[in-house]
């Protein structure tokens, strides 16, 4: 049984400031899974060196940015979308945010350039847990569970912010912890 204080598909995960892991150092993850099983997510602001037409070179329009969606399984692409109209068979996670969906769709939209950097979010690996693990992570603090948030911010280029502004819009209780430094010794 999931407990009380579990995260759900579709929430944003926000890693604590001074994480240990450098994996998620600062992160702010879409979980797309969540069950009994575990759970699965992707970093949505961790840009990787690599734009879309390094990874698929057929595609003719390769200026879109590939995210490090995770530690786990590093050599899968995987994306999530907010355009069900022009891609079918995503399933929809959060009110607006698809995740999956025809691919021969997507190749042939970005080719004729139809589908737009703001409109979908691609990603290597992704961010897993095992049963349980989660929500031991979530009693120990590791994690704040965002369960408000506008899918214009998933979408948004500014993935140096990214981490800040979500940890701002939790309120008052977490507003101060989006100044910390990211290495307190150098305070």
């Amino acid at each position: 049984m999931l407990s009380p204080i579990s995260a759900a598909a579709g929430r944003l995960l926000i890693s604590e400031p001074f994480m240990p892991d450098p994996n998620f150092k600062r992160s702010v993850i879409l979980l797309t899974e969540y069950s009994e099983a575990g759970a699965m997510g992707f970093i949505l602001n961790h840009q990787s060196e690599y734009l879309l037409g390094d990874i698929l070179p057929d595609i003719s329009y390769s200026e879109i940015p590939v995210y490090m969606g995770g530690p786990v399984a590093a050599n899968t692409l995987h994306y999530i979308h907010r355009c069900p109209d022009k891609i079918e068979n995503g399933i929809e996670i959060w009110d607006g945010i698809y995740w999956g969906g025809e691919f021969d769709q997507i190749k042939e939209l970005i080719t004729n350039y139809q589908l737009k950097e703001d409109e979908i979010k691609f990603f290597t690996g992704y961010s897993g847990w095992t049963p349980g693990q989660l929500d031991d992570e979530l009693r120990e603090d590791a994690w704040i569970v965002a369960n408000k948030f506008e899918a214009d911010s998933i979408f948004s280029n500014n993935e140096h912010n990214l981490w800040k502004e979500i940890v701002i819009s939790l309120g008052q209780r977490y507003a101060h912890i989006a100044n910390f430094p990211e290495n307190p010794m150098l305070n």
